[in-house]
């Protein structure tokens, strides 16, 4: 017999009115505390309060400092993955407001986190709390998992699975900003540089000299050039590439540089992996200077608040889960259920934790939280408040319904 009847979802209406004043505060409450460069123990401090209210049977910080929520006590292990750290404000005086008070007009929040991504965790916290009060979690334990994110997508994720707690999922759910329909990929990534080796000379003899600059043009001038030639994909679209940054080690500005070194940015499709891009990029060297250039792979090997370190390559893979997937399929009977619009599936332009999810541990995932990521990092940063309180039983009732689909 089907645990999500017409009643169940009666009475989640019911307490999103009740307790939409408490959703709202809760969420203007956690913006307002600055979580910039992984600095999330505040406001991990903040919502789980909130989660001990709600009476979660285990609240606590992990070893990396990301908040964990536990509740359910069934024999499958459902996440939701909600990043709680930020980008940076940039410069104060573009903003017209207090970037952490924030402002509402017209039923929509503007502040830095509304969209990416603290909009989700008010809504999966009370949505799970709801969720063991209707008997929706039969058969599971969810993870509530407020992390950080902005400076490596999938390190927080990889340490859950093999540090602590130490537990491999059977499912998650991501609430980065999807516009409160399900999303079921996006592209990977992976960061590189190439690193060009010169002799410096007087700017005056530069003659004398082996320009690091110039000899790294070729390459510059091949990433420019080679979107055209990237891979394609129906669903997630085509491949992208570009320099984002560019070093030059030189003794004076009256000096040949020594060494140029350019940082590239490779967006994967579908099907398109970590070695392909490095050869790809590496084939633009020319000949004659191999040995005195080279491409690397980025590495993350930065301590978070906490101390703690676990060092990764900075590759990110692309993921997809079919539209006719069981996970997929019940994100979209869940919207059905609580009576909204039909609306088709979609992806993610920017990269999230399922890229360590989905893309390297193959754990099902789906996406699902309010706002539109054009928001995210600018000044605009909004979510629709309407959005944030009804995620809450989307979160709520989508255990059940994906029992009941596989």
């Amino acid at each position: 017999m089907s645990t999500v009847s017409q009643h169940v979802v009666q009475e989640l209406n019911r307490r999103l009115q009740a307790h939409r004043e408490d959703i709202v505060r809760f969420m203007r409450e956690i913006v307002a505390i600055p979580s910039m460069d992984g600095q999330i123990r505040e406001v991990g401090e903040r919502i789980g309060e909130e989660m001990e209210k709600l009476g979660f049977e285990e609240v606590r910080f992990d070893k990396m400092g990301n908040i964990l929520g536990r509740i359910g006590n069934g024999p499958r292990v459902m996440v939701y993955d909600s990043h709680i750290d930020t980008v940076g404000i940039g410069d104060p005086d573009e903003w017209e407001w207090d970037p952490f008070k924030g402002k509402v007009e017209n039923g929509i929040l503007y502040a830095r986190g509304a969209c990416d991504e603290k909009g989700s965790t008010p809504g999966m916290v009370y949505g799970l709390a709801w969720a063991r009060d209707l008997g929706l979690l039969d058969g599971w334990t969810v993870y509530y998992f407020g992390n950080m994110e902005e400076w490596c997508d999938g390190l927080a994720p990889r340490a859950f699975v093999e540090v602590d707690p130490g537990i491999r999922p059977d499912a998650v759910v991501v609430g980065e900003p999807t516009r409160m329909q399900v999303y079921r990929g996006h592209k990977g990534r992976v960061e590189m540089k190439v690193v060009a080796k010169g002799k410096s000379a007087h700017a005056a003899s530069n003659h004398l000299g082996d320009n690091a600059i110039y000899r790294i043009l070729p390459v510059i001038a091949g990433v420019r050039d080679m979107e055209p030639q990237l891979g394609d994909h129906p669903f997630l679209g085509h491949g992208k590439i570009t320099v984002t940054d560019m070093r030059v080690k030189t003794p004076s500005i009256n000096a040949v540089p020594d060494e140029a070194v350019i940082f590239i940015d490779r967006r994967l499709t579908l099907g398109e992996t970590k070695d392909l891009a490095v050869a790809q990029v590496d084939a633009l060297i020319p000949e004659e200077s191999r040995g005195k250039m080279w491409v690397e792979v980025l590495q993350y090997a930065e301590p978070s608040y906490t101390g703690f370190v676990l060092p990764v390559e900075k590759y990110y893979p692309a993921w997809l889960l079919e539209e006719d997937h069981p996970m997929v399929q019940a994100g979209q009977r869940t919207r059905r259920l609580l009576g909204w619009p039909e609306a088709p599936t979609g992806k993610w332009d920017f990269s999230t934790n399922a890229t360590y999810w989905a893309g390297v541990a193959g754990i099902p995932s789906i996406g699902f939280g309010p706002g539109d990521e054009i928001y995210a990092h600018t000044v605009l940063d909004q979510v629709p408040l309407d959005d944030v309180v009804r995620a809450a039983a989307f979160y709520a009732l989508f255990p059940a319904v994906y029992a009941e689909t596989e």
